[in-house]
């Protein structure tokens, strides 16, 4: 086994020291490159998929590369477990927009939540009192804060409103936004929020409304009452979330300006959970930009092995995947990574995986 691994060291070495090629032809998918050209307005993307596939990995090149087109971009993870600090070899923790060294225009930033969250309960806490001073039986809000508080969503609802921050107001700085999301299942929660998010608001207003005009229709002295609630801060509070979140909303679900791609390797796993996952960001609006595979087997590498049995098995295992990824998936894969001999860690390896989105085909693609 171990003169296996380092034959495909070897043989990845000299396919890695080979032209980039075959380069995307017209005949096939529209690729990473046309998709973009196709969407001038395209300012927003979101890599997603199974932990592990090289969702940062894809985002940083993504990032990279738009910098490289003169376009001012942002990188902003929304990982609860941050890897752009590893991927660019320098420090991006603390939640603050810092610039990436040795490549112009490309700012990243590892979301920190807990000041949304420290303002959420804060807010929380305001409210509760607004709501409960009307009440003729003395009631401690402790109790209906720490509930809120501990609500299982609280922190999704605290990321999305960080999301939207970046959005609405941090983007507004940058050409290009690509943010790296996390894992499938949170990432889900997450975008499944900008449906959630505003039928919950909606109903809010509804209610709110009607118990202020009951408190009216109830009260002695309805000129002041009318008053007071003209200023109602909760309802206020409502309607400006609403406000807010119907802009991202509009944004997010625009094929012209907001993409998701779903990384996956030629493994049935991932591919099976990107799958899934395609059908539940469909179920949410949000508008879809393609499929990536990260990991690609190149043949030259196997061939460059003189046969050597684990890494042809190998070889003839993967393409059954490729061929699951083109039947199932085909008209929405947009670019291939190939498998490396080395750990994608600082700017020429992030370099080399851009230039590879944007250009790179396994021979084995066409022939499936």
């Amino acid at each position: 086994m171990q003169s296996a691994f380092l034959a495909l060291h070897s043989s990845l070495l000299m396919a890695q020291s080979s032209s980039l090629s075959p380069v995307m032809e017209e005949d096939s998918m529209d690729s990473l490159h046309e998709l973009v050209v196709q969407k001038p307005r395209l300012k927003y993307l979101f890599t997603g998929g199974k932990g592990g596939v090289g969702k940062t990995v894809a985002a940083a090149a993504l990032a990279y590369h738009f910098s490289r087109q003169g376009k001012k971009t942002l990188l902003a993870s929304l990982n609860p477990v941050h890897s752009l600090s590893s991927v660019f070899g320098q420090e991006l923790s603390g939640g603050l927009v810092k610039q990436v060294k040795d490549a112009n225009g490309l700012y990243a930033v590892e979301v920190d939540a807990r000041d949304a969250v420290e303002r959420y309960r804060d807010n929380i806490g305001k409210r509760v009192r607004e709501f409960l001073k009307w009440s003729d039986v003395p009631v401690d809000p402790k109790p209906f804060i720490n509930i809120a508080a501990t609500n299982p969503a609280f922190e999704e609802s605290a990321m999305f409103d960080k999301m939207v921050d970046f959005m609405l107001q941090e983007g507004e700085r940058y050409d290009i936004v690509v943010f790296d999301t996390a894992a499938v299942a949170n990432a889900v929660r997450l975008i499944g929020l900008s449906k959630i998010y505003g039928l919950w608001l909606a109903r809010m207003i509804q209610s709110r409304r009607e118990a202020l005009q009951m408190r009216i229709q109830f009260a002695f002295r309805k000129e002041k009452v009318m008053e007071e609630v003209k200023k109602d801060p909760l309802l206020a509070d409502l309607i400006s979330m609403h406000e807010r979140f119907t802009r991202v909303k509009s944004v997010l679900v625009d094929p012209d300006t907001t993409a998701f791609f779903f990384v996956t390797l030629p493994l049935a796993l991932p591919i099976a959970v990107v799958k899934r996952f395609i059908t539940m960001v469909r179920s949410y609006d949000i508008a879809i930009g393609g499929v990536i595979v990260n990991q690609v087997l190149r043949r030259e590498a196997v061939e460059a092995t003189q046969g050597e049995e684990y890494l042809t098995n190998r070889y003839h295992e993967q393409l059954n995947y490729m061929r699951t990824i083109k039947h199932d998936l085909g008209e929405l894969v947009r670019a291939f990574i190939p498998l490396y001999p080395h750990e994608v860690v600082g700017m020429p390896a992030l370099e080399e995986v851009a230039e590879h989105m944007f250009q790179f085909v396994p021979d084995s693609w066409q022939e499936l």
